[in-house]
């Protein structure tokens, strides 16, 4: 997908996001980490540490307190 989210390290964005079982869900996460790929981020929605593969993100952009959708 081309999504350059190192960028993002240590900020909160809003991304859309593609699972394994192929469900899309919207998350506010506070990025932690990008390496090879993988997204190491604290998802607000869970409450607790995730991982997310850059590849599955279909969308992502900078917090604005605004729901998209």
């Amino acid at each position: 997908m081309g999504l350059k989210l190192g960028k993002y390290v240590g900020q909160t964005i809003e991304i859309i996001y593609i699972d394994r079982l192929q469900r899309i869900s919207q998350r506010l996460i506070t990025v932690r980490r990008v390496d090879d790929g993988i997204i190491r981020a604290f998802c607000h929605k869970q409450q607790g540490p995730r991982v997310f593969r850059v590849e599955q993100i279909l969308a992502a952009a900078p917090a604005t307190g605004r729901r998209i959708g």
